[in-house]
């Protein structure tokens, strides 16, 4: 009976934290207008939302440079420039494509790489809302001197306000909150075991503890 009390309390904090994790998600778009950083790092998903996203902050005078991280090897830059109608000239002046990530740890470790060559300590980070928190954490862990400000992308195919009613986006909250969960709990481990701790950031980014995590 103990330890069937134990399951029941894990699953009742699990669904409090995933429903907590969502409410985070869906309160992260639309992205406030960010503060000017360094670059931008765009990190690839399965369209071009994130890259035009990017590219238009790049546009506006948001950064420096550009960092499209996790670009196919198959991909040609005319290609990946084609997704953004004329942006021509600052792709050929101010875009790097990263091509080792396979992940989204890769990510974060090709992210980390570009920002301690340019010398960058302030970045804007584009990708989608749901992959935002774990992106965080992920470039925080390689990058802990780099200032992050978040810059979420809305998912058309996944219904924020009421994920809860759809197997299917249910199933897509569930996955990513666990892989959540996993990054949070290997990066706390290897904070308490002397990894120094990430530097602050800024608004958008999230500062706050981890909900219910």
């Amino acid at each position: 009976m103990r330890f069937l009390g134990v399951i029941v309390i894990l699953a009742v904090l699990w669904t409090v934290g995933l429903f907590a994790f969502a409410d985070r998600v869906r309160s992260i778009t639309p992205a406030p207008d960010p503060a000017p950083a360094d670059g931008i790092v765009a990190l690839t998903g399965p369209s071009a939302a994130r890259v035009n996203t990017a590219v238009r902050l790049l546009d506006q005078g948001k950064a420096r440079r550009l960092l499209v991280s996790g670009v196919n090897r198959e991909v040609r830059r005319q290609e990946l420039r084609a997704l953004t109608p004329g942006s021509g000239a600052l792709f050929d002046c101010c875009v790097d494509l990263g091509f080792d990530a396979e992940n989204t740890m890769g990510n974060a470790q090709e992210i980390a790489a570009w920002a301690r060559a340019k010398g960058f300590n302030s970045l804007i980070v584009v990708t989608s809302d749901y992959h935002m928190p774990r992106s965080l954490l992920e470039i925080r862990g390689m990058a802990p001197e780099v200032a992050l400000t978040a810059y979420a992308v809305s998912t058309p195919s996944l219904d924020t306000d009421q994920w809860w009613r759809s197997v299917p986006h249910a199933r897509r909250m569930a996955l990513e909150y666990n892989k959540y969960l996993v990054v949070l709990a290997r990066e706390t481990v290897l904070g308490l075991t002397g990894r120094n701790a990430p530097a602050g950031e800024t608004a958008g980014a999230s500062n706050a503890p981890p909900e219910a995590a």
